[in-house]
């Protein structure tokens, strides 16, 4: 089974083949579907109020131009702690998307000094599946949210394209790094499997 995922973002469509793969789903990425990102003109306005909201519109605007079954996902990042009027939510890069990578990196740590060095946070996802019939399957619950992590003020030297917030990622029970974590299923403990639980349900598997 093909699966199209609406997003450029390479970080985000590796996570997500890999939470589909043990069903014998392959997700394709826009650039796989059309040989090319779609320019920004083609990239639906993200004018929701909340992940669910984004990634309905973003599920919607691909299903109408490519048919078949087509999904998106969102996210809002949410800070304990911190005044409503400041929290990221789907905000995460600021209002128009103007951080780059670095410009989130440096932001955050800056917020999380202004914590003493680290601040409890959290992301909340929402993922939209579109059947090639039209019927609409969405989620947001906190079986695929991250669990809480600390944001810190000092970067790690590892960079990841598209996922700039993991280098200042630490996980709460150990006091390290994501990155310094000794294997993956130390990472992985800290993301639930409800995305795979989600293709699922939705798609009788």
């Amino acid at each position: 089974m093909k699966i199209v995922y609406g997003t450029t973002n390479k970080s985000k469509i590796e996570f997500m083949r890999k939470r589909a793969e043990p069903l014998g789903i392959e997700i394709l990425s826009l650039a796989d579907v059309w040989g090319q990102p779609p320019s920004a003109w083609d990239s639906p306005l993200e004018i929701g109020s909340s992940p669910l909201e984004n990634a309905r519109i973003k599920a919607q605007a691909y299903h109408a131009k490519l048919g078949g079954l087509v999904f998106a996902a969102d996210s809002g990042l949410y800070i304990d702690g911190l005044e409503d009027a400041r929290q990221p939510g789907i905000n995460v890069r600021g209002e128009g998307d103007w951080m780059t990578d670095d410009d989130a990196i440096v932001h955050y740590a800056a917020l999380a000094k202004e914590f003493g060095g680290k601040m409890r946070a959290q992301y909340k996802n929402a993922i939209c599946l579109i059947a090639a019939d039209g019927v609409i399957h969405e989620h947001m619950g906190n079986d695929i949210a991250s669990k809480p992590f600390y944001l810190v003020d000092k970067p790690h030297e590892i960079r990841k394209t598209g996922f700039p917030l993991d280098s200042l990622s630490v996980n709460i029970a150990t006091g390290k790094y994501y990155y310094d974590l000794e294997n993956d299923s130390e990472y992985e403990d800290d993301f639930h499997d409800g995305f795979t639980d989600f293709f699922k349900r939705t798609l009788g598997l």
